[in-house]
């Protein structure tokens, strides 16, 4: 589509408004940049995902001012009810403060809010406004707009998704790419099992290496879901079969509860997590999120490392200048491999050990050794600290284990849940 209407100009324009364009956005405009900010969506809008937030997605939304109490269905958690392959149950606690470590928060209410704070912040926010082609002119780039606009900027940050329309339109498509895990989810409401507000997570034996969970949210509501890896033992066109079979196993009602009511209907959507296969930069495009495949390729968790990877597409503009896109993408690059690469190596040799049934239950009777045990690994698999801490000294420091939860200044940490599931474990 050709605009009949003056290009309009920006120092950068980031293509999506999901977490990762607006962390960019806004670490962009604190630094004295302009920014226009386009998305095809108008908001709030609906993303499938789990909606669980780690301590690490927690800090990021802290630091780019976030407010929990801005944000309707908030739901801070405090530990973690884990059911083995065997059926051994054992309750994980994260920190008992201060500040937050983990939280449930849909997607349509997170993502409005980070919307809004991008704008608020002095981006330029476009709702409907998808890109429609791009031109590299050596010293700028040039987009086409879905709205019958043209943006030239310095800089585009590509924040638009696992199909990239960005990769797309500069012939970096992957063909026949599908993701490496697939999920499933639906929200039920009027649950009333005694464990229905509490966070629990499922390693099912046929689901492994992946799991199922329930992420409780506030009014008796919870989103529960599974998510496999593909090529595993279930093919993608059984999920709507599996996820019945799921529904009917008792420890699942048991946390639902004989009233639960679903909310619309399933939904399934691909997830990629292929950090060292897709493209970080082309030129003065710089990719971020699932335009990368930054999510956890163990555990299907993406919002911290979309946020993060938005982070650091940012920096790297503001340290290379207008002038050179060579060092803007090296830098992107080297980054995001030091700050989620090493993290994502370590953590796909772990799904090889937690494929089978035996390991995974052995691992886990390890988790429930002691109060120590449990606590520490709540707090590594809530990203509390990275994931490869053990493997990179160049990331220690003295307050590593000791690191305070997001949002300590804006309210006291919650009550434990573990005392409402007795007999399930030690909150420490």
């Amino acid at each position: 589509m050709t605009s009949r209407h003056p290009p309009d100009r920006t120092d950068v324009l980031v293509v999506g408004a999901g977490p990762a364009g607006c962390a960019a956005a806004i670490e962009l405009v604190r630094a004295g940049r302009s920014v226009t900010v386009i998305d095809k969506a108008t908001f709030p809008r609906d993303k499938c995902c789990g909606d669980g937030l780690t301590a690490d997605a927690l800090r990021v939304l802290d630091d780019l001012g976030l407010r929990p109490d801005q944000v309707p269905n908030w739901n801070s958690v405090t530990d973690v009810i884990v059911r083995s392959p065997h059926g051994r149950e054992l309750v994980l606690p994260l920190p008992g403060g201060p500040g937050h470590y983990a939280a449930v928060v849909p997607r349509i209410d997170l993502d409005n809010e980070l919307f809004h704070l991008a704008r608020s912040a002095g981006a330029d926010v476009r709702e409907a406004a998808g890109l429609e082609s791009i031109r590299e002119l050596g010293d700028r780039v040039v987009v086409a707009l879905s709205d019958g606009t043209t943006v030239e900027a310095r800089y585009v940050v590509a924040a638009d998704g696992m199909w990239s329309p960005t990769r797309k339109a500069l012939g970096l498509e992957v063909d026949g790419y599908r993701g490496e895990w697939h999920a499933y989810r639906q929200y039920f409401s009027n649950t009333s099992g005694p464990r229905s507000q509490h966070l629990v997570v499922w390693f099912e034996p046929d689901l492994l290496p992946g799991y199922a969970w329930s992420f409780p949210l506030p009014g008796q509501r919870v989103n529960v879901g599974f998510g496999i890896v593909r090529g595993g033992a279930h093919r993608v066109g059984d999920m709507g079969r599996l996820w019945t079979d799921l529904l009917t196993r008792n420890h699942v009602r048991d946390v639902l509860g004989a009233g639960a009511t679903p909310e619309d209907t399933p939904k399934a959507w691909p997830i990629p997590a292929r950090l060292q296969g897709l493209p970080t930069h082309h030129g003065r495009v710089l990719f971020v999120g699932d335009a990368i495949g930054a999510t956890d390729p163990m555990t299907g968790e993406g919002i911290a490392q979309a946020l993060r990877s938005g982070q650091i597409a940012a920096r790297a503009l503001i340290a290379a200048g207008p002038h050179r896109p060579d060092l803007a993408g090296a830098r992107h690059g080297a980054e995001l491999d030091s700050e989620i690469g090493r993290d994502h190596r370590f953590a796909r040799r772990l799904q090889g050990p937690l494929e089978s049934v035996e390991t995974t239950e052995r691992l886990l009777r390890l988790v429930d050794l002691n109060a120590w045990t449990r606590r520490n690994f709540a707090r590594w698999m809530f990203e509390d600290y990275p994931r490869a801490i053990a493997l990179t000294p160049d990331r220690w420091e003295r307050t590593i284990f000791d690191r305070p939860g997001a949002f300590r200044r804006l309210a006291p940490p919650l009550p434990a849940q573990a005392d409402a599931a007795p007999g399930l474990g030690v909150r420490s």
